[in-house]
């Protein structure tokens, strides 16, 4: 009667605290250049050393530029504070001996998209990151979340977490989707049905005909943005998919691999688990999704019209006022309305492989609108960019007007010189959307990559059904 979460918490549970947390033994721990110098500040101070060296792997995203071109280092960095957390990697990953895909890497990239593409995330895991979206290791079976800086230096030190259990939420998605609604728009619309604090306090395993049925790398989309839904973990039981996935990218021997295999198959919640909350969705139903305002669950089908004060309940009035004004959206009724200045395709959310092609998809043979100043296509890591630039997406996407960049968090946050100027719109397919997360005053509006694709040929929102 246990879910996958219970079964994951049970095998990596160590002791119970007499504060009623948990400590939680973590087998893979990844690191960036954001949250990671504090913690190693902390380790130095203490005169301590990372316990288990082999459990951590780091890399920079958040802060390196993408116009990098050959011959850059992290010293090449102009932004101060960008290259100070940069070059501050490098030497705490050179003091302790921790294995590190540099910028100068070719296997750099976003640490979400790094991590499983080399084969560091295995089903069974417990995952961290001082990252909220850590969630997306989820896909693969692990127990995987995003913790503080603080919390970095002591798993760092101990290679233990202090946590509290979470509930349990079962979220089912069954049926057939249309042709253009991909895992992006799924995951938007049950943020739109659930709210943003709808998952708080949860681990929601995500299930059903759907999730079956998509990529491994769709399944890290929808497990990535269970943040936004309000959970800490986002998780979705190993199949065969996800074994031939971890196959073609592991470096466990073949032994280890079919001994690991068959534990692999064990992970998934039992027929008779007892789940705090369930939610079944039918995808059929769901057209691609577009968000309005300024948080996640103020999404719509592409279609739909804009919600007013005067078609709102009370108690969210003052917050579609407060957004409407945010977001320069004054008498448009319709997100078509909308002029749109520029484009971002990228992020841990949807900068994989499969994510170009299905951008490349909609814009092969195209042009992107006059009114476009600017669209950019981040591929999530230096082997998702090569091997694009072997299927010739990347000729597709310049021949189109788009600017093909080296990898990284990119525009996804205002961190980095990828950043919207003060009241520019953008269709992004990243994870957040919140007053401004891509650079000051900048509005942003979260979509899948083909509606971002889209809405770059187009110039706004519209039918991508007449692509």
């Amino acid at each position: 009667m246990k879910t996958l979460y219970d079964k994951l918490w049970e095998e990596h549970h160590v002791t119970q605290l007499d504060s009623g947390e948990s400590l939680l033994y973590i087998d893979r721990h990844y690191l960036h250049e954001v949250t990671s110098p504090q913690a190693f500040e902390g380790l130095i101070k203490k005169n301590l050393k990372p316990w288990r060296l082999n459990a951590n792997i780091a890399t920079p995203d958040h802060n390196v530029p993408t116009t990098r071109g050959n011959n850059f280092n992290s010293e090449s960095i102009t932004d101060e504070i960008s290259k100070i957390q940069v070059v501050e990697l490098d030497k705490n990953c050179n003091k302790f001996g921790i294995k590190q895909f540099d910028i100068e890497s070719n296997k750099q990239g976003i640490v979400h998209v790094i991590g499983p593409e080399l084969g560091f995330t295995i089903p069974g895991m417990t995952i961290v990151c001082g990252d909220s979206h850590t969630s997306t290791h989820g896909a693969l079976g692990c127990l995987a979340m995003g913790i503080g800086t603080s919390e970095v230096e002591h798993v760092l030190a101990t290679q233990c977490l202090k946590v509290s259990k979470l509930k349990n939420m079962n979220v089912r998605f069954e049926g057939e989707p249309d042709e253009h609604v991909s895992s992006k728009d799924i995951v938007l619309y049950l943020i739109g049905q659930i709210g943003t604090a709808g998952g708080t306090g949860y681990a929601i395993e995500f299930s059903g005909s759907y999730i079956s049925s998509i990529s491994v790398e769709g399944r890290m989309t929808i497990c990535n943005m269970a943040i936004e839904a309000g959970a800490k973990v986002g998780l979705i039981a190993p199949d065969n998919k996800t074994i031939e996935y971890v196959k073609s990218k592991s470096f466990l021997d073949d032994d280890t691999f079919n001994q690991a295999k068959e534990y692999w198959k064990t992970l998934k919640s039992d027929d008779d688990a007892k789940f705090d909350k369930e939610i079944i969705i039918d995808v059929s139903k769901i057209k691609p999704q577009v968000t309005w305002g300024t948080s996640p669950e103020m999404v719509l089908n592409y279609d739909e019209s804009i919600p007013t004060v005067f078609d709102t309940k009370d108690e969210n009035k003052k917050n579609v006022e407060l957004a409407r004004d945010y977001m320069g959206i004054e008498n448009e009724t319709k997100l078509s309305d909308l002029t749109f200045d520029k484009v971002f395709i990228g992020s841990c959310t949807n900068s994989r492989i499969e994510d170009l092609r299905q951008a490349a998809e909609i814009v092969k043979g195209k042009t992107i609108a006059s009114n476009i100043s600017e669209a950019i296509v981040v591929p999530g890591s230096g082997l998702v960019k090569e091997q694009a630039e072997n299927e010739g997406l990347d000729k597709v996407f310049t021949d189109a007007g788009f600017i093909w960049r080296d990898p990284g968090c990119s525009m996804c946050l205002g961190m980095n010189p990828d950043q919207l100027k003060p009241y520019e719109r953008c269709a992004s397919t990243s994870n957040r959307n919140f007053e401004g997360r891509q650079g000051y005053l900048g509005r942003t509006h979260l979509m899948s990559p083909i509606m971002a694709a889209y809405t770059a040929i187009n110039g706004t929102i519209g039918d991508p059904y007449e692509i």
